[in-house]
């Protein structure tokens, strides 16, 4: 498994009442490692599934923390970047009492680093990967590159849009991506059919695009996927909430893992709903004892 993408820290603030504009609010901050692609990579690890990261941090302190805490979860990250001329990613995200995010700033300048030419030197990675993982993070250009290749190598592309100012990048990709899973607000960038879709509608869409396979997540309100031959609606399992931060990477990763192993889509879709319940019950961005023995204890419907 290769995956690709943005690797960052986070830092997450919640507070114990109310947020006020304009004024300091008390309550908990909490430092820990994250990036789309990366909390990808660590919840296919924990998953038992052998996974390469090629991503970029900067030369300092964040950039060694990131790289010996994701090496120790079992990723590879041999071809991980480490650029001078970058600062490492962060990820800095205000939560209310409940765990949603309220607002959050991400800076991610440093996976500029992974160019085009980078790609192509890295292309025996996508030779020898059963599946191609990524988010959209990395540059139009790149992304066009990663595409070029796993045509090139005959290899399923699986796609995490990662925010809504970021989703409109896969677009010209969509009819050859094997798994899309963007949430509400994403889909609605990506299917930009000035038309009030919901969910069901917007995830039958993105496979008359192109899609093989949709997910539409809906955090509290679960999910709808589609195919060319099924759809279906998953309710979200009801838990308490801590933080919700990666229950849709842990989702995503879930699915994967099922596919990867001949599960059908709709068990992979429940799969998913688990491990994004099992996240949302850890303060940590990926749950640190995710196996598939919990998502399988976890798994009531």
């Amino acid at each position: 498994m290769l995956v690709i993408g943005a690797m960052a820290v986070d830092a997450k603030g919640q507070p114990r009442d109310a947020l006020l504009p304009g004024a300091s609010t008390p309550g908990m901050v909490r430092l820990g490692v994250g990036g789309v692609a990366r909390n990808l990579a660590e919840n296919l690890a924990c998953l038992g599934t052998r996974t390469v990261l090629l991503s970029a941090v900067g030369d300092d302190p964040f950039g060694r923390m990131l790289l010996d805490a994701t090496a120790h979860s079992g990723v590879n990250v041999e071809h991980v970047v480490t650029s001078k001329a970058h600062r490492t990613g962060t990820y800095t995200a205000v939560l209310d009492r409940t765990g949603a995010l309220a607002h959050a700033i991400d800076d991610m300048a440093v996976i500029e680093t992974l160019t085009p030419a980078l790609i192509y030197r890295k292309r025996r990675l996508f030779r020898d990967a059963a599946m191609i993982v990524l988010d959209t993070n990395i540059s139009p250009r790149t992304l066009a590159s990663v595409f070029n290749l796993t045509k090139k190598y005959r290899r399923p592309v699986c796609v995490n849009p990662t925010s809504a100012s970021l989703a409109r990048r896969i677009c010209p990709h969509l009819s050859d991506t094997y798994l899309l899973v963007p949430n509400y607000q994403e889909a609605q960038t990506i299917c930009a059919t000035g038309q009030d879709l919901d969910a069901e509608q917007m995830a039958m869409r993105l496979v008359h695009m192109g899609v093989e396979i949709a997910i539409v997540t809906l955090g509290e309100m679960g999910l709808y996927y589609a195919t060319s031959d099924e759809r279906g609606r998953i309710p979200a399992l009801q838990r308490d909430i801590i933080d919700l931060t990666g229950a849709g990477d842990a989702l995503m990763a879930a699915v994967i893992f099922g596919l990867l192993n001949d599960i059908s889509v709709s068990e992979c879709v429940r799969l998913g709903i688990s491990a994004a319940a099992l996240t949302l019950q850890c303060p940590e961005t990926v749950c640190p004892d995710l196996s598939l023995d919990r998502l399988y204890d976890e798994l009531v419907i």
